[in-house]
């Protein structure tokens, strides 16, 4: 190999992607311009719902689903425990409670069995919502999740954050795309840079229900209204000839600024053309990966796999018995650094994270724990070349057998 360094994520960005961006930066609008809803109608032409709504990032994203749903005190939001802070914190920020449920430790995904146990410790009435993720790409049981949901009276806001692109079987009835809500109320994407499609930050709420749709639009925006047949103080909105007064808009919530410029969507615009190819070479690479780490197992071995489940995938996570290997898993990412190999962990269960041990105490929830202390993301992106995976797995094996060997 060479000195290059192989990042576990990097952005892809080709010609045509700066060339959106310049475009717009010698267009007359830099932001709440045409961009927007061509990125937005684009989105819904990939995932097939009804209304898609921009905004500045996944975690902005999450917060705005919470707000239109009108999630706040004395509710309670179950959040699979294996996931990134933005998921439960999106709970928090509008004042509601999170019930943290168990995950799979093989593929570390909520089931609908865990689901039930968070909502048994939750209590009758209080949890409102639940938050699915679908981690490194593959989905969570969609609707088995949504059967549950409907039982308690919950809203279903499903974290996609991870797999845009990914589609999966739904019984006899064909197939279903991440995103088209045809199991969840609402489906939060993140554009960051780490991400399949790039905004360079950015995020987006789908719906089928237009009622939210309306509403995620308004907390995106302050919380301002435009609409002449929603205005509550009449004296101040319209003119003597009974038109609503040009300059005139109305809060009647608090909201956020929470705008996607037309300097992301552009380039988020021009990045959702490549998805099905950037889709097609991660699912080659991850193929790759399972092939070449086959002799490996059982020391390393990849997630489990979802039936029915077509992941885009976003990581490349292998799950690492580091105790019998001999190594802590600080040591192998610090040797594999000293190779060229950037490596991650997705992620610290959230019930261990000081702020929720202090909020809820002490819990032990053991398939993400077992989940979390086995796990390690390798690099994963369309420009890696399928030599650079055979380094990787070939440094791998090297150095786990230099320290099993006697």
């Amino acid at each position: 190999m060479s000195d290059k360094f192989l990042p576990y994520s990097r952005q892809c960005l080709d010609e045509d992607d700066l060339a959106a961006v310049a475009a717009v930066l010698r267009s007359d609008w830099l932001t709440t311009g045409p961009k927007v809803e061509a990125f937005e109608e684009a989105l819904l032409a990939e995932v097939g719902a009804r209304f898609a709504i921009s905004c500045s990032s996944g975690t902005a994203a999450l917060h705005l689903a919470a707000l239109a749903y009108g999630l706040g005190p004395g509710d309670a939001v179950v959040v699979p425990a294996l996931t990134f802070l933005a998921s439960a914190n999106a709970a928090r920020f509008v004042g509601a409670d999170v019930i943290f449920a168990d995950v799979d430790a093989e593929a570390g995904l909520m089931r609908e069995t865990h689901l039930r146990d968070a909502l048994a410790r939750a209590g009758d009435g209080k949890a409102r919502a639940v938050i699915p993720v679908h981690y490194a790409g593959q989905c969570a049981d969609a609707e088995a999740i949504w059967a549950v949901a409907q039982e308690n009276g919950l809203a279903v806001i499903e974290d996609a954050c991870h797999a845009i692109g990914t589609t999966y079987d739904i019984g006899n009835a064909g197939s279903a795309t991440v995103g088209d809500c045809r199991a969840s109320h609402m489906a939060v994407f993140s554009f960051h840079p780490a991400k399949t499609v790039t905004m360079g930050e950015g995020g987006a709420v789908t719906t089928n229900d237009e009622s939210l749709a309306r509403r995620l639009r308004r907390f995106r925006n302050h919380g301002m209204v435009r609409d002449g047949d929603a205005f509550e103080n009449p004296a101040l909105a319209f003119s003597a000839s009974g038109k609503p007064n040009p300059w005139y808009y109305e809060m009647p919530e608090v909201g956020f600024n929470y705008r996607a410029t037309d300097i992301h969507c552009a380039l988020g615009l021009s990045q959702l053309g490549k998805l099905a190819r950037f889709v097609d070479r991660r699912r080659a690479l991850a193929a790759r990966y399972d092939e070449l780490l086959r002799p490996l197992a059982p020391l390393v071995r990849p997630l489990r796999r979802v039936d029915g489940c077509r992941p885009a995938w976003h990581l490349y996570v292998v799950l690492v018995d580091f105790e019998a290997a001999g190594l802590e898993r600080a040591e192998l990412m610090v040797r594999l650094r000293e190779a060229g190999i950037g490596t991650q962990v997705h992620y610290l269960p959230l019930h261990l994270q000081p702020y929720y041990r202090e909020l809820y105490g002490h819990q032990e929830l053991p398939g993400a724990e077992a989940f979390y202390a086995r796990i390690l993301s390798l690099p994963l992106y369309p420009e890696l070349q399928d030599s650079e995976v055979d380094y990787i797995v070939d440094t791998l094996a090297r150095i786990l057998d230099r320290r099993t060997q006697p």
